[in-house]
């Protein structure tokens, strides 16, 4: 007898995002008055600049509300090509770039496009909360290295020869990394495009939080290496971090055109175009000078140089000093409790609210976000160290 399922196979395993979990009970203790301290935001705490603002209103008034082309307009995608030659020394034709709903779903529509049933994506953990749904999404197999702190959590050349097999299809590379901090060298990502282009394998490069790097690093694409990886890179970028846009949605990947070609077919059956106001607004951001995200960058590096200060002090917790992105991803296991206890422990008796690493592919380990006030850094060091202490 045949026994109807109703929800689809591919979506039965789907976990949700544990950073949304955590997110949403903050703002439910928040609404009943409690007075939560943040670390958990995986956003800018800086407005939206009014320049970018006035150019979306200009948009609304001016009638700029209809459908686009589905993988942006032709102002737009030139101005990305400007932007990727300019800052990543990458030359691509508007016909070679998509904008997509946000760099999230740039991953995911290249996923979908590359990945044939059982292919396997090589992720280096711990990752981001998405990158594992979104390839078990397309059918995909995830193949995690493990990192270590004695590294700044990058992969070693070593074990990424070691876990490449013929079913390899591609390699998602985060850096600067959401949760870590951590950032790629030159040479480290030169010694990874020998392999990729040895071994034919696509890279997926995440450089969403490139604007947000410390200590004068400089950030560098992978695929400026040569025309060998370019062919084999799809480089993803977006709005969300570099501009406090995060609600805005605007995200995009640039690659090879065959590749680009079924992205686009993909979002004609899907999303459609991302939205035309934030389009125009991206424009406006875009043909700015980077001021602004300079200065988010200055002010987030104050903020984790005395984030990092007080964790020094505060027992039983360890970390690697993020070099990047603005998180810093802290060590528990002294502390004896699991990630997902320790976060929502926290919460519930100190109202400080921070993700627990579970997600991110590492059990003892929570990440921090020091994307709010030194104030708020300073109000929640103390409770934490106070917690801590009593328990």
């Amino acid at each position: 007898m045949r026994i109807d399922i109703r929800l689809a196979k591919r979506t039965q395993n789907l976990n949700p995002s544990s950073t949304l979990a955590i997110t949403a009970k903050a703002k439910k203790l928040k609404s009943e008055g409690h007075d939560i301290v943040n670390f958990a935001a995986g956003e800018p705490d800086f407005d939206t600049p009014d320049f970018i603002k006035d150019a979306a209103i200009t948009a609304i008034k001016t009638g700029f509300t209809k459908y686009t082309p589905t993988t942006g307009i032709p102002e737009l995608k030139k101005i990305i090509a400007d932007k990727l030659k300019k800052d990543n020394s990458l030359e691509y034709d508007s016909s070679q770039i998509a904008v997509s709903c946000g760099a999230k779903h740039s991953i995911f529509n290249a996923l979908f496009v590359l990945l044939n049933k059982d292919d396997e994506v090589i992720i280096p953990s711990p990752y981001w909360v998405s990158y594992p749904e979104m390839v078990h999404l397309s059918e995909g197999k995830t193949c995690f290295i493990e990192t270590s702190p004695k590294n700044d959590f990058k992969i070693t050349i070593n074990d990424l020869e070691k876990y490449i097999t013929p079913k390899t299809k591609a390699i998602i590379l985060n850096s600067p990394s959401n949760p870590t901090g951590s950032v790629y060298t030159e040479e480290e990502l030169r010694q990874i495009a020998k392999i990729c282009v040895a071994k034919k394998i696509f890279v997926i490069s995440d450089e969403i939080y490139e604007k947000i790097m410390f200590d004068n690093l400089k950030h560098v694409s992978i695929a400026s290496f040569g025309k060998d990886i370019y062919n084999l890179t799809i480089t993803v970028n977006g709005l969300s971090k570099s501009y406090s846009m995060t609600g805005w949605r605007i995200g995009y990947l640039a690659g090879p055109a065959d590749i680009v070609d079924a992205v686009s077919k993909l979002q004609d059956h899907s999303t459609s175009n991302p939205t035309s106001i934030s389009q125009k607004a991206a424009v406006a951001a875009l043909n700015a000078p980077d001021d602004f995200s300079k200065l988010m960058a200055a002010e987030f590096q104050k903020r984790r140089d005395y984030a990092i200060e007080r964790l020094n002090k505060i027992k039983r917790i360890g970390f690697v000093k993020p070099k990047g992105a603005f998180y810093i991803f802290c060590n528990i296991c002294e502390v004896g409790l699991n990630s997902s206890t320790f976060a929502n422990r926290l919460l519930d008796e100190v109202y400080v609210s921070l993700i627990p690493g579970i997600g991110f592919g590492k059990d003892d380990y929570v990440r921090i976000s020091f994307a709010t006030g030194l104030t708020q850094i300073e109000k929640g060091m103390d409770r934490i160290e106070e917690w801590l202490n009593k328990l």
